[in-house]
């Protein structure tokens, strides 16, 4: 199963937040041991490095980057997405371009904590802990 995870999950692990950090870290762990193949988009990389770095600061940042691909495959945004991403119209530009950049790699699931601005889209965006439920059987 393909993901893609948008940047508010990848930094509620990489910044430990409270409340959010187990979900987030469960699908971490299952992108580490294989269960799935998961993918953050490039331009999340530079806003996590920027939000990050503000926080961990800039080596902290960077090293906690490396860790992070080890485990999530980046994957390129092209100036054709950016063109698909302008025509959606979205109310959020940034998830209007991890939409696109979904839709061209057919993930199964855009994994967010802001599933609403993703109800436009036909890829089901998801919480961490509804993925959980997904894939466990639960929910």
């Amino acid at each position: 199963m393909k993901v893609l995870i948008d940047t508010n999950v990848a930094l509620n692990k990489l910044l430990n937040q409270p409340g959010f950090y187990d979900g987030s870290e469960a699908i971490f762990k299952l992108a580490e041991i294989g269960h799935i193949t998961g993918y953050i988009s490039a331009s999340a990389i530079t806003d996590i490095y920027y939000i990050a770095g503000k926080s961990l600061g800039k080596t902290t940042a960077r090293e906690t980057i490396k860790k992070m691909l080890r485990v999530f495959q980046p994957t390129d945004v092209t100036g054709n997405d950016i063109y698909k991403a302008l025509e959606l119209e979205w109310g959020d530009f940034e998830d209007s371009v991890q939409f696109v950049v979904g839709e061209g790699l057919s993930v199964d699931y855009i994994i967010t904590r802001n599933t609403k601005d993703f109800i436009s889209g036909n890829i089901p965006a998801v919480t961490p802990e509804q993925f959980i439920e997904i894939i466990t059987g639960i929910g």
